[in-house]
């Protein structure tokens, strides 16, 4: 039976309610659908890491720094390391799951293995809220920059009902459904072409942040750093979570697990490879932002580090060069998220959860061509008309709790098939893996109570449509 065949007509009983809900994919069943998948192995080691890359790095920093200094002031530095911290407990898990299980599902595809269905279900949600609404918040980001690189260039500015949501003196924002949709195109060329585009950007993205810190050491003063809590532990705690949204995306490397060459030695070896670079460069640039401007002075600006340079510099010139950076940095986040959520949204039509249309790849290019445009689409209308605060609120929120559930599938894994081959382990285990737990569920904790409604609610719709749809047209059910 191929992958995206239809399920097979029941011939036994209706299992129950309850044993539906907690059937879970066999470890094996998982690896042998990764190696017989209709996706093309073309990617190494090293696309594999500038996937991660650029899916990681420009997200926090050029766009939500400027919102994170105002809650924690010079501690922002020490929130970009709780987050960092946080991240990596969770990096460990996902390393040691993506050389077990390398298939295009992410952590959905582990919790099917070990938490059961509906479990799954709700990761493969979150994670449709965590890649989708992170596209979208950082292409709101985006025209922000675009606007930055236009008034420093030529003096104007894109009309605020263009370039702006409903709620902030916009109607739509015209720069952020540009950049999604350029995303689109480039992963409807094919993996490998997208993977060297953005290999590009990402070389272009390092470059100009290590150019912002050179420019922006000439002007720390170590007077900015003091008090460097002025807003207490409860500031610094809510600018990791903010800041949590920074290292969304090296998880990234997960999602090609099947258009991996080599994925049980390459995929964890580019994740950690990815989050050590990610974190070197934030700390930096966080260091050299709060150091040469006062925090007070940030103001929640969304293009930080152009404000940082020409407050202190003043000399456009710099700046405009940094914008045209971000702008290129951005555009890599908006490919690869693109890219990480049309894949685990292939291999949950794949299992019968969503609709077959998802995971039908197309026979020139192997790309699942409709899953693109509809994802794209659902980008699009988001970053079109939705404000970047509540964007980026709702993505941690999903992401935590995904990666929470990451780091107990390892636990259980490590319990219920300790023989299994691993090409990485989790060092310390079981501390490290329920370290990650409680950093996510601290962090979870800071975020204000808007977001958890928002959250909830998502939540709710996701599990009407599981319990109208994808329970009764579940593969594994089926088969069952």
């Amino acid at each position: 039976m191929s992958p995206t065949s239809p399920a097979p007509h029941r011939t036994g009983p209706r299992p129950g309610l309850g044993a539906a809900m907690l059937r879970r994919k066999p470890v094996d069943d998982l690896v042998a659908e990764a190696g017989h998948g209709p996706l093309r192995r073309s990617l190494g080691l090293g696309q594999l890491t500038m996937l991660s890359i650029g899916a990681t790095l420009g997200s926090g920093i050029f766009v939500v720094l400027g919102e994170a200094v105002p809650v924690a002031g010079p501690a922002v530095v020490a929130s970009f390391v709780l987050a960092g911290v946080t991240a990596l407990f969770s990096a460990l898990s996902y390393a040691e799951l993506a050389g077990m299980i390398p298939l295009s599902g992410s952590s959905y595809s582990y919790a099917y293995a070990t938490l059961g269905e509906l479990v799954a279900w709700v990761c493969g949600w979150c994670l449709v809220l965590e890649y989708g609404v992170s596209v979208a918040s950082v292409a709101v980001g985006w025209g922000q920059y675009v606007n930055e690189l236009l008034r420093l260039a030529f003096g104007v500015t894109l009309p605020d009902a263009i370039s702006g949501p409903p709620g902030q003196g916009g109607l739509v924002n015209v720069p952020a459904i540009v950049v999604v949709l350029l995303g689109m195109l480039l992963l409807l060329s094919g993996a490998k072409e997208s993977a060297r585009a953005n290999a590009v950007m990402v070389v272009v993205k390092i470059a100009t942040l290590v150019l912002f810190c050179a420019l922006a050491f000439t002007a720390v003063q170590a007077r900015n750093f003091t008090p460097f809590l002025p807003l207490g532990l409860a500031g610094l705690s809510a600018g990791g979570a903010k800041l949590f949204f920074s290292y969304i995306g090296f998880d990234a490397a997960s999602t090609a697990g099947e258009e991996a060459r080599n994925p049980q030695r390459d995929l964890p070896r580019a994740i950690l490879l990815s989050l050590a670079i990610v974190t070197v460069l934030y700390c930096l640039v966080a260091v050299a932002a709060v150091g040469a401007l006062p925090w007070q002075q940030f103001g929640d600006q969304e293009a930080a580090l152009s404000h940082v340079l020409t407050s202190v510099l003043h000399n456009d010139l710099w700046a405009a060069v940094l914008a045209v950076g971000a702008i290129v940095a951005i555009s890599s986040v908006v490919l690869t998220v693109l890219y990480g959520q049309t894949r685990i949204l292939f291999a949950m039509s794949r299992d019968g959860l969503v609709p077959k249309a998802l995971s039908t790849v197309h026979p020139k290019t192997g790309v699942p061509r409709t899953n693109t445009l509809v994802v794209s689409g659902f980008v699009a209308v988001l970053a079109a008309f939705v404000p970047l605060g509540k964007l980026a609120d709702a993505t941690s929120i999903g992401t935590l709790f995904a990666f929470g559930l990451v780091n107990i599938a390892v636990l259980l894994l490590r319990r219920r098939r300790p023989e299994a081959p691993r090409t990485f382990r989790v060092p310390f285990s079981p501390v490290t893996p329920i370290l990650g737990v409680a950093c996510c569920a601290y962090l979870m904790i800071s975020l204000d109570g808007a977001t958890w409604l928002v959250f909830g609610g998502w939540m709710l719709l996701g599990l009407a449509l599981y319990f109208g749809y994808g329970i009764r047209r579940s593969r594994l059910g089926a088969l069952r």
